[in-house]
């Protein structure tokens, strides 16, 4: 890639100067912020300093107060209260929400999570087994909103069931009691991009709202670092409320008061270290899903709500195994997944599958070969004629519309635009191959690949520590609020070196401006320039420590060698 190839939004320099001196950042943050559609001092200023004051109150909510009277009429009769969440982490953190909320103002709660072998989303067996157990009331987190068979069942059978949950709206009315879903065409909630963690939160506060005289000490912001584990997780936009969540709840995970928390940081060797959203997405979230990957969800949500710290410590050691594992069989997948999507690198699509394939980790796989060829990828694990598939995508299409137009070659599907899940038949696979390529291509009509965005093209000696450690007032970041990226040309490589496993650390110098910074390109030491190249970089910055010494330090997206004059 050439320095023409990427590109920088023109800000007018007056506009990043006033935004600088009136918050007192660099102009370069300034000029982030910016970019990024934050021209205003007063919404900077509550971008860069996110207050729980200032999440909008939940007036607009579909359903929310119906929800919440008939919970306080199952709080006030004594009545048995089931929760049941999905398998992933934002199911497992909504129904532990919602458990330990319940169970705050004296709720008899019974909490399960669904099983991956049993399938996607809220079943009739499930249904059957609250019945079972007594419960007149269940509440559904992160699935519920596609399950009609399994709510009319509920209908019948005399449970009322209230459903939380983010997903896409299929056609035909709910027949849920209440159903909390932002997507809703009727909800005038303002922010739809909550996670269903976030709505489990939402109805917390509301809960305790209405029922302060039960709500004893519960206080919901004890339950932020539940809501941030989900978020994070789930990929949904760190921005508005969620960016408020996120942030205050990353802070609870620091603090480990949970006892859920503290053995996972003890496993995941994060003890004292300060827990952000890039422990969350790599360290945490994939041991908590280990247990769902492989089955039963049910090990995750036993930690979250473990009472003591002997119990967790237990549980946390079981869910370590589960992952162990989790990354054997994904590793044996991946190997034979790029063998199969060798066959279709020139389609429009990627779309894969297999006999034996673990549907647990599908969505992983799928996900690696979005980011190998840069295209979206549905991939699937037969089972006795059952096939479990997950897709993701790079940004620009749609997954969702594009299964619509597939569906006739589907049993059921589900999911957002960015990711989705499926039944299909093995007789299926090929016909809905076909007809979601053609779905893709359509979207891709027209579409040129656009240049890399980047935040700025900065000079080497700007981005330092003082910057750095500015630059951490943007965090967290993730989707809708991506880690700012900025190029950087004209450098001079003074040495390299290989480190870990197949990685590259780099000292860089720009000599027309006598300026120094250590870099670390992850995957990259087969491209070693060696010493004495001239390179240009796309990277982003980061503060770290080195045997002592706070320093800035960049980590490369792009490494690109410049063309010998």
């Amino acid at each position: 890639m050439r320095p023409h190839q990427w590109e920088a939004v023109s800000i007018d320099d007056a506009l990043v100067g006033a935004l600088a001196t009136a918050l007192k950042i660099r102009p370069l943050t300034a000029r982030i912020l910016l970019g990024r559609g934050i021209a205003e001092t007063a919404h900077a200023e509550r971008f860069l300093a996110p207050r729980l004051a200032d999440l909008r109150p939940p007036e607009g909510m579909a359903d929310l107060d119906k929800a919440l009277a008939r919970l306080g009429a199952a709080l006030a009769a004594g009545e048995t209260m089931g929760v049941f969440g999905d398998y992933d982490v934002d199911g497992v953190t909504t129904a532990a929400v919602l458990a330990t909320t319940l169970r705050a103002f004296g709720g008899q709660v019974v909490a399960r999570c669904a099983s991956r072998d049993a399938g996607y989303g809220l079943g009739v067996d499930d249904v059957a087994r609250f019945a079972a157990d007594g419960c007149r009331v269940l509440v559904t987190g992160d699935c519920g909103t596609s399950d009609h068979e399994a709510l009319r069942h509920a209908r019948s059978v005399g449970i009322d069931v209230i459903v939380i949950d983010h997903h896409q709206l299929p056609e035909g009315e709910s027949q849920a009691y209440a159903l909390i879903n932002p997507r809703r065409g009727d909800d005038s909630f303002p922010f739809k991009g909550l996670a269903s963690c976030g709505v489990a939160f939402y109805l917390a506060a509301a809960l305790r709202s209405r029922l302060r005289d039960r709500a004893g000490a519960f206080d919901p912001r004890e339950l932020l670092d539940l809501v941030a584990l989900g978020t994070i997780a789930d990929v949904v936009p760190l921005v508005d409320e969620n960016r408020i969540l996120v942030t205050h709840g990353l802070r609870a995970l620091t603090a480990r008061k949970r006892p859920a928390i503290a053995a996972l940081s003890a496993i995941a060797e994060l003890e004292d270290k300060p827990i952000g959203a890039h422990e969350v997405g790599f360290r945490l979230a994939p041991r908590l899903n280990a247990a769902g990957r492989l089955g039963e969800a049910q090990l995750a949500l036993d930690l979250l709500l473990a009472p003591d710290a002997a119990t967790a410590t237990r549980l946390a050691a079981e869910l370590e195994d589960r992952n162990a594992e989790r990354q054997r069989i994904q590793e044996i997948v991946w190997t034979e997944a790029l063998a199969a999507a060798a066959e279709h690198e020139h389609a429009a699509a990627i779309v894969v599958g297999a006999e034996g394939w673990h549907p647990g980790v599908v969505g992983i796989i799928a996900a690696r070969l979005v980011d190998k060829y840069a295209r979206p990828a549905v991939v699937v694990g037969f089972r006795a004629g059952d096939g479990r598939g997950s897709a993701r995508t790079v940004p620009g299409f749609d997954l969702f519309a594009a299964m619509s137009r597939s569906s006739e070659h589907l049993v059921r599907f589900g999911g957002h635009a960015a990711a989705a899940g499926m039944s299909v038949t093995p007789a299926g696979l090929d016909g809905f191959r076909r007809q979601f390529e053609v779905a893709i291509r359509e979207q891709a009509a027209g579409r040129a690949a656009p240049p890399t965005r980047v935040d700025a093209v900065v000079d080497l000696g700007e981005l330092d520590v003082s910057f750095a450690e500015e630059l951490g007032r943007l965090a967290p970041f993730g989707a809708a609020n991506a880690e700012p990226v900025f190029a950087v040309q004209d450098l001079t490589t003074q040495a390299t070196r290989r480190v870990g496993q197949g990685h590259l650390q780099l000292t860089l110098a720009n000599a027309s401006f006598g300026a120094i910074a250590d870099a670390i390109a992850f995957g990259m030491a087969d491209r070693d320039p060696g010493t004495g190249a001239s390179v240009d970089l796309l990277a982003t910055a980061e503060l770290d420590t080195f045997r002592g010494t706070r320093r800035a330090r960049l980590k490369v997206r792009q490494l690109i060698p410049r063309p010998i004059a």
